[in-house]
């Protein structure tokens, strides 16, 4: 037995040959509902970079391509079988079937040598094809149900948590984008951290300077503080709202402006428009990832006040600008800034910590530069995705590994 692991791990130290990974994510551009997407992608597109063949499968809606290959990933849409249901279960357990079958057609041709998944959306077809083909299984879990509700409290809740531990504990191996991550799947599913490999989001720079001016003309002549997300109570909007209703009533010259699309969207337009803070608060809805650089680059200040964030990809999007970016203590946020030095720390849900932030970078500017500045340089160092795909193409390679091992 121990020959044997020993030959297999000479075998997999010595091969630089080509992977065959095949990938599932519900999302995937241009189909982009959130984070989730953008890092699929950039991860695909490293790998395949390496040198490895990288095939996703997502979810297509008729009118994007079944099958085109996008800087050297090979992309598979796949159509739900019950496409116009409106029920969102349903329509992901169709979307499973879909993928589970496009996976077995395609590993007719392709002798792939794993399956990640990103998140229990894909939970079912992964497992399915783990069974069907014979493949170690990798999941990478971005977030749980429970940590997005502070618990479980209703059946569709517990429906996913029960989908998400299901999914855990069949996969050969986990990989978790924070520290903070791997403490939550330990303590809410009880799993090894042995299981559990700890590999950040990536970042990619990007150089998009555009007067954002040009695009929302409200903002002509102001200087504002940019925030960007889902707009789900997790992310902490309404902090901003109270900040603003504070900075109102203390006559402060502050102007937030909040992009993203999401169902609490008109709930805060509605809450903005009732505590009249039209002149202090924007949410402008969907953007672009241009015209999202762009208002990051022309901004003052980042801000991201999240009651519950695995990691934080947005954060980085505003750090690697150079932007002095103050960000929730809590989560994965809280390991990626060091306060003062390269970002500050908020106290999540509370304005008045979010104020005297903001109060400590415009008395001191000076400083503010040299915060973002550093931030910059931590991203660029530490979260790059050549980085970051290298680091997922050993977990991958050790996966392999240890699945043949226990065969033996």
């Amino acid at each position: 037995m121990v020959d044997n692991r020993n030959n297999e791990w000479n075998h997999i130290q010595s091969f630089n040959r080509q992977l065959k990974i095949l990938i599932l994510s519900w999302e995937y551009p241009p189909n982009i509902v959130g984070g989730l997407s953008r890092h699929v992608n950039g991860l695909s597109i490293h790998l395949a970079q390496l040198g490895h063949e990288v095939h996703v499968i997502t979810a297509g809606n008729g009118g994007l391509s079944a099958y085109e290959e996008v800087d050297g990933v090979h992309v598979h849409r796949v159509v739900p079988i019950n496409h116009h249901d409106n029920n969102f279960l349903s329509w992901i357990a169709g979307l499973n079937l879909a993928m589970s079958y496009k996976g077995v057609k395609l590993a007719e041709d392709i002798k792939f040598d794993i399956v990640h998944a990103h998140d229990w959306l894909v939970g079912t077809s992964a497992l399915t094809l783990k069974e069907e083909l014979s493949l170690p299984l990798l999941t990478t879990i971005h977030a749980t149900e429970h940590g997005r509700n502070n618990g479980i409290h209703t059946d569709m809740q517990q429906f996913i948590h029960n989908k998400e531990k299901k999914l855990m504990l069949e996969s050969d191996q986990i990989i978790v984008c924070s520290t903070y991550m791997r403490d939550e799947l330990s303590a809410i599913f009880q799993l090894s951290e042995k299981k559990m490999e700890i590999i950040p989001n990536g970042i990619e720079p990007n150089a998009v300077k555009v007067n954002s001016k040009e695009i929302y003309p409200f903002i002509k002549d102001r200087k504002y503080v940019f925030s960007v997300g889902r707009m789900v109570k997790e992310k902490g909007f309404e902090t901003i709202i109270e900040a603003a209703q504070l900075a109102k009533e203390r006559c402060r010259n502050l102007y937030f402006v909040i992009a993203g699309k999401g169902p609490m969207l008109e709930r805060y337009r509605k809450m903005v428009s009732e505590r009249h803070l039209d002149h202090f608060v924007a949410f402008i809805g969907y953007i672009s990832d241009r015209e999202r650089n762009t208002l990051l680059v022309n901004s003052e200040i980042a801000v991201f006040p999240s009651l519950y964030e695995p990691f934080g990809i947005v954060a980085l999007e505003a750090m690697v600008l150079s932007k002095p970016t103050i960000v929730s203590d809590t989560g994965g946020l809280k390991g990626i800034i060091r306060h003062q030095q390269t970002g500050l720390l908020m106290n999540p849900g509370d304005a008045e910590s979010l104020l005297s932030n903001i109060d400590f970078l415009t008395q001191n500017p000076d400083k503010a530069k040299e915060i973002g500045g550093k931030g910059a340089q931590i991203v660029k160092s530490l979260y790059g995705w050549k980085r970051v795909a290298s680091q997922t193409a050993k977990v991958i390679e050790e996966t392999i590994l240890n699945t043949r091992a226990n065969f033996k």
